[in-house]
């Protein structure tokens, strides 16, 4: 990766982590978008596994410093997804935006079903309601966020013709 792609990805994951902590608060949704995932998802696709390891671990472990009560849930899934974000990316993974929105999706539905039982907050109904009802309108919010984001932020993110 040049210089110049290392720029645009870390302009790119800024922006995501600006959006997450500004615009997620005022929209105040049961279902809010995952920006700080999308950042986390748009990176790891980037690197090999043990950078979107590092980088999962680093996001999440800050993420999860807001709320001691919950410490380790948010790292340890933010962990797992960007693992297999970058090793899904690396093996089949097209440019597409159809694409693009299922893994936004998947991303943030196994991050969602990982954090919910890593915390032990949940039990029974509610957690069954949280993991089929409100995670999956929450990760259709972040895949069309995400792929929203793609087409705004494309010219931004394609490498420049030599």
């Amino acid at each position: 990766m040049t210089i110049a792609g290392v720029v645009r990805a870390v302009v790119t994951f800024a922006v995501l982590v600006l959006l997450h902590f500004t615009l997620r608060p005022l929209l105040g949704w049961r279902a809010p978008i995952d920006f700080l995932l999308l950042a986390v998802l748009t990176a790891a696709v980037r690197v090999r596994p043990a950078g979107a390891v590092f980088i999962g671990f680093i996001v999440g472990i800050t993420a999860d410093s807001l709320s001691p009560d919950t410490f380790g849930a948010g790292a340890f899934a933010m962990i797992f997804v960007a693992y297999l974000a970058s090793w899904l990316k690396a093996v089949f993974f097209a440019d597409s935006l159809p694409l693009n929105a299922m893994f936004f999706f998947a991303g943030k539905w196994l991050f969602d079903i990982i954090f919910f039982i890593a915390e032990h907050r949940l039990s029974g109904i509610e957690l069954a309601q949280q993991l089929f009802l409100w995670s999956p309108l929450s990760a259709a919010a972040t895949a069309i966020a995400g792929v929203i984001f793609l087409v705004l932020m494309r010219p931004f993110l394609e490498p420049a013709p030599a």
